[in-house]
């Protein structure tokens, strides 16, 4: 069999049953499946790349992701991930934003950089100029409500834990990825310098920006760093912004993203949280580190 069908499900709303893996195998005339963790995930050897369609019958509407990997090489030695919307649950501007009063204005313009609308540097140099004066306490404040993605821990940890590195790589700021990074246990962070005075945001950040090409430039010069091919490589993302190093990387996830990028992916995550990762890369349950 060339390729692998990993099926997860949200446990929130549904579960993984043997008759919905049998009506996928035979769907896609799959061979003895694996599972990996009873009622949420399983492994479908197949021949090809399973057709979408025939996927979505299979499934019925339930909400079970499906991702397609090949056998040889599916345990990745390097994660690249973004922050907002991935490794935790909000857009950090959008949410410090709402201290300025202009939190709906700010989290439109994201919407259209996150959708590739308008260009991603331009609408992080507007956004960050609309919250000049603002105190430095919002950061601090913004930072005491950011949640943590369900599964960020068990993705960091358990690929630590077979040796892989991890970088956190965000067009956000370093206010945030530092602490997101000491939190989930990334060994990188890399992101924007979000100007202050020491009281007050200026309304600047420091250059050069982190966009989507540095985003690519940051998961080739890893993937340089350990001396492993992009075939070994990890990426998720949401936004436009991301799809650079999604379409580069060995296994790229639009992890609950935006249309164009769901769109443009070769994987994605539509339902699952970031275990959905894991199980993608073949770990079975007592694999992962905290689950």
């Amino acid at each position: 069999m060339s390729h692998i069908l990993t099926l997860i499900a949200d446990r929130t709303q549904t579960t993984l049953s043997d008759a919905v893996i049998a009506r996928v195998r035979d769907a896609v005339d799959g061979g003895p499946p694996r599972i990996l963790a009873p009622g949420e995930a399983a492994d479908i050897p197949c021949r090809n790349v399973p057709l979408q369609a025939a996927l979505d019958a299979a499934l019925e509407g339930a909400a079970i992701d499906t991702i397609t990997t090949k056998p040889r090489n599916r345990r990745k030695a390097l994660l690249i991930a973004d922050m907002d919307s991935t490794i935790v649950t909000s857009e950090t501007l959008d949410e410090v934003a709402v201290y300025a009063g202009i939190g709906a204005e700010i989290a439109a313009i994201t919407r259209q950089s996150m959708n590739g609308e308008i260009d991603f540097t331009e609408a992080l140099r507007r956004r960050v100029g609309m919250l000049k004066g603002l105190s430095i306490d919002a950061l601090e404040k913004t930072w005491a409500k950011t949640e943590l993605m369900p599964g960020a821990r068990e993705l960091v940890a358990t690929m630590k834990a077979h040796n892989a590195t991890t970088a956190l790589v965000s067009g956000g700021f370093t206010w945030f990825t530092g602490r997101v990074a000491e939190l989930v246990g990334f060994d990188v962070h890399r992101s924007n310098e979000l100007l202050h005075d020491g009281a007050v945001l200026t309304g600047e950040i420091g250059e050069p920006i982190l966009d989507r090409d540095a985003k690519l430039a940051t998961l080739i010069e890893l993937a340089e760093a350990r001396g492993i091919q992009l075939s070994a490589t990890l990426a998720v993302g949401d936004g436009a912004n991301d799809l650079a190093m999604l379409r580069e990387a060995g296994l790229g996830v639009a992890y609950h993203a935006k249309p164009i990028v769901a769109a443009n992916a070769r994987a994605q995550v539509r339902f699952g949280n970031l275990r959905a990762l894991l199980f993608a890369q073949g770990y079975r349950l007592e694999d992962i580190v905290g689950a």
